[in-house]
């Protein structure tokens, strides 16, 4: 296993501690349907550019479209914590675990552009074009399970929690 696996599950488990926190901070009577939706739509971006990533090789253009993705997760992050936060106490423990939650997808994509925009490939008559990577079946394997599992299938049961309640969040 080497350093990235490693904060892969970090970032994950990270995702699933920021959902027991919400369990303990009652989201669902509190910011309820509102902010767990936007949990949804977090997750939602950054599986979608985990999933290009595993499909398409490393190119600068599949760079640029990570970076839309990792900015509009940025910007459903801000609106989370703006739904929560007049209705629901953000603990100092739950500030901590969002900015792992924050940072990581911001080092991920650093992490996979630096070696792209440094080497400043030559300028080629193909144009830009998105051609399939070799992911292994065990890439595949390591960057979904843990995620469906640690971080999908938790903000699923924060969302039915909230959806049952959501007369009372009201």
């Amino acid at each position: 296993m080497t350093l990235w696996h490693g904060l892969y599950l970090l970032w994950l488990l990270a995702g699933t501690g920021d959902f027991i926190l919400h369990r303990r901070s009652a989201i669902d009577v509190t910011s309820g349907l509102h902010e767990s939706s936007l949990h949804l739509v977090q997750i939602g971006l950054l599986g979608t550019g985990t999933l290009l990533w595993l499909l398409f090789a490393a190119t600068p253009a599949l760079w640029l479209v990570l970076l839309a993705i990792v900015c509009l997760h940025a910007l459903a992050g801000y609106w989370d914590t703006r739904a929560a936060f007049p209705v629901r106490t953000i603990v100092p423990l739950e500030q901590h675990v969002h900015s792992i939650l924050d940072i990581a997808p911001w080092v991920a994509l650093g992490a996979i552009g630096w070696p792209l925009l440094s080497a400043a490939p030559a300028p080629s008559d193909e144009g830009v074009s998105l051609g399939p990577d070799s992911a292994t079946t065990g890439t595949w394997m390591f960057a979904l399970i843990p995620a469906l599992l640690l971080t999908v299938l938790p903000a699923l049961l924060e969302f039915r929690r909230c959806w049952r309640s959501r007369h009372r969040a009201r």
